[in-house]
């Protein structure tokens, strides 16, 4: 699996703009990360999925996206949660 996951990590990184990515499982810890992302906010970031999943019952996976300044963080849970964190 840990190969899968260095595979989806090294794919997404290809991506012009793409800062940094990191994967997480469903208690929040970091299952890997590639570029500029702190290992340390996989928690928060599966806590923010989770949040969000609660305004729509209904939605299966939200997808949420935070802007500061320049750059932008794609949160998006498929069964592991995945965050994208880009320049726009």
């Amino acid at each position: 699996m840990e190969e899968q996951v260095d595979q989806i990590l090294d794919k997404v990184m290809t991506t012009p703009g793409n800062l940094g990515c990191l994967l997480a499982n469903n208690q929040g810890l970091c299952i890997g990360a590639r570029g500029n992302v702190s290992e340390k906010s996989a928690g928060i970031i599966v806590a923010i999925s989770e949040q969000a999943a609660k305004l729509d019952p209904n939605c299966n996976a939200p997808v949420v996206s935070l802007e500061v300044g320049d750059r932008m963080c794609i949160i998006h849970k498929n069964g592991i949660t995945g965050a994208v964190y880009k320049n726009i």
